[in-house]
């Protein structure tokens, strides 16, 4: 099966398994940037998954939003973009595709630094890590990338260093629902693809914007579970992009990523 169809999968199968995981695993006590399980160095990844990645991804800056950052994802020239999917020996690789949203909020936050400067970010479902490398080039204080998948982890330390980045904190618990983090700016993009996990995810935000004042931006390219889901009365868009031909392609006809600004009404059931 060509990796078109197995991307096809993936997008169908995030309502069915990836969030069952995000549900499953629930957040522990509250991470701070100090007690949070990561990876701090590529003198961390195992030699024989550091071999696959390298040897099973392409590295690529072309195609996508943000030129300025180098990937390692999944390209047509790729073995396992021809390969079946149960070949793959690990976990669904949804990291190693730049998702619309991710891109758009990359964009953003690449064109307009001050958004970031000198702040605290976490970068929720980070997946390749493009959002949270964007937030470090624009000059944030302090980044924390999270993923559930722990491949996702190391793939983010190899495109740090493509980018000559020291690698950033990595945590792999889902920490959604879990007490809420002090952050002054929480990115998300591509989330909203399961009614519960959004219902979850609107909760939790509202909490850390209760508490801690944080402020949320969104990344989505209008899919149907987020513009019907009730969070999107409480957006106001920032920016639009176009998406690049082929990431209009590869998303079935999405032509455009929108970021948003999440400012909930002041109303106290997230308790």
């Amino acid at each position: 099966m060509a990796f078109h169809g197995w991307k096809w999968l993936l997008l169908l199968g995030r309502q069915n398994t990836l969030a069952k995981v995000w549900r499953s695993r629930r957040g522990g006590p509250s991470l701070c940037w100090q007690r949070c399980c990561h990876w701090s160095s590529g003198k961390a990844l195992a030699p024989e998954v550091r071999a696959f990645l390298e040897e099973n991804t392409e590295v690529t800056n072309s195609g996508h939003l943000t030129p300025e950052i180098q990937l390692r994802l999944l390209t047509p020239r790729c073995r396992f973009w021809r390969e079946k999917p149960d070949l793959w020996p690990y976990g669904d690789p949804f990291w190693a595709i730049y998702w619309p949203g991710g891109q758009a909020l990359s964009r953003y936050i690449l064109d307009n630094p001050h958004v970031v400067k000198g702040r605290s970010v976490l970068d929720l479902g980070s997946g390749c890590g493009a959002t949270a490398i964007a937030a470090v080039m624009s000059g944030a204080s302090q980044v924390l990338a999270n993923d559930i998948d722990p491949i996702a982890g190391m793939a983010m330390i190899l495109n740090c260093e493509l980018n000559h980045l020291n690698p950033f904190p990595i945590t792999i618990k889902n920490i959604i629902n879990s007490e809420a983090g002090n952050w002054d700016l929480i990115v998300l993009g591509d989330m909203f693809y399961d009614e519960q996990l959004a219902d979850g995810l609107h909760h939790w935000l509202q909490k850390c914007i209760r508490i801690h004042q944080t402020e949320v931006l969104i990344g989505d390219p209008g899919r149907h579970q987020f513009l019907s889901h009730s969070i999107h009365s409480q957006l106001h868009k920032v920016v639009e992009y176009s998406l690049p031909e082929s990431t209009r392609q590869e998303n079935y006809g999405l032509t455009s990523s929108i970021v948003w600004s999440y400012q909930p009404s002041n109303r106290s059931d997230d308790s």
